[in-house]
């Protein structure tokens, strides 16, 4: 009993180190636009965005129940499949992290949690391609992959549409004027965007914690919670974990989101943080987990398409999205690794 709740002890911890791994991995999506138009200085905006993460990790937990519940079984699933699945996700955060590459942490934790699921089940006796077909049929994989498809493009049309209507609404203007106004604007629509942030990616770790506890109750003949429901420690410190997480910066990713996609003004920043985050507000309520990095990405571009085509730096936004095609068969990959290495180990 004691060696199986070290392993929880371990698993949480793991999970929280991956919370916080995102929170610096994804303080670009928040802050980038705003401190690329030289809103706020970069520290400054850190720290809003800290607090507006640690805010909106408490907007919900449909989210949670999403990853905790709808992927796999929790029943069937071990707490070594929930560590891999977690060093999966991580190792690729840090490595799209040093390369300044923008990629998913969702994504990459959907990827870690199939690919560790699976190889447990294959391990396990069960035929490859049955199960493979199994995991990516399940409520959670299939609601993950139609956000991988349709958040980007909404975030995408979003940032067209509202930065076209703003270029209408404020023609009469000198473009003194509208670069005063949308500067304190931005402020709000920075803080809008973190908030989202934080009420969909926080969320993430707290299901995959939840998923820990009951495999936990399992192992020890007790059934895990039917509703998989998220205790509160588990929504305080992942929230805690994200906020500290952004508050470190990832200035590397700053670079790319904020510079190189397009050239960004205070109306261009306002209109593609609430482009963003309405779309990731939306997905949360639907209980998707989006990416966030996808999100504020397609809207940036959108936001330079309106003005022309030719705005959009597409070279960097085809690098970026080969990295976000690649990011869930890798990270699968990398935690399928990982499951038999730690099975060899420990098991």
């Amino acid at each position: 009993m004691g060696s199986t709740f070290a392993v929880l002890v371990l698993v949480v911890v793991l999970a929280l180190a991956f919370d916080y791994i995102n929170g610096f991995h994804d303080t670009a999506n928040a802050v980038a636009t705003v401190v690329s138009t030289n809103v706020l200085p970069g520290r400054t905006a850190v720290l809003l965005a800290a607090g507006c993460n640690f805010v909106g990790a408490f907007v919900g937990v449909g989210v949670a129940n999403t990853i905790g519940g709808d992927i796999a079984d929790p029943a069937s699933v071990t707490q070594f499949v929930v560590a891999a699945a977690l060093l999966g996700a991580i190792a690729w955060n840090l490595l799209t992290w040093y390369f300044g590459i923008p990629s998913s942490s969702s994504h990459a934790l959907i990827g870690g949690l199939v690919g560790a699921v699976w190889c447990h089940r294959v391990v396990g006796g069960n035929p490859a391609w049955e199960s493979l077909l199994d995991l990516l049929g399940s409520r959670g994989v299939v609601l993950t992959l139609q956000a991988l498809v349709i958040s980007p493009l909404v975030g995408l049309v979003g940032g067209f549409v509202l930065m076209s209507l703003l270029l209408w609404a404020v023609r009469p203007l000198r473009p003194t004027q509208v670069n005063r106004g949308f500067r304190v604007l931005q402020l709000g629509s920075a803080g809008f965007m973190a908030f989202a942030h934080g009420s969909n990616d926080a969320q993430k770790s707290m299901g995959v914690i939840t998923l820990a506890l009951a495999a936990h109750a399992a192992a020890g003949g007790a059934e895990g919670p039917a509703d998989l429901t998220i205790p509160t420690w588990v929504i305080v410190s992942c929230a805690t974990a994200m906020a500290l997480g952004t508050s470190s910066g990832g200035w590397r990713i700053m670079k790319t989101m904020g510079h190189r996609i397009i050239k960004l003004r205070p109306i261009n920043g306002f209109a593609a943080e609430t482009a963003a985050a309405a779309t990731i507000l939306i997905a949360t309520w639907l209980k998707a987990p989006v990416s966030t990095t996808h999100v504020i990405s397609s809207s940036i571009m959108g936001v330079g398409a309106s003005k022309r085509v030719s705005a959009v730096r597409w070279g960097v936004a085809g690098n970026m999205l080969t990295a976000w095609v690649l990011t869930i068969p890798i990270s699968a990959a990398v935690s399928a690794v990982f499951y038999l290495l730690i099975r060899s180990l420990f098991g």
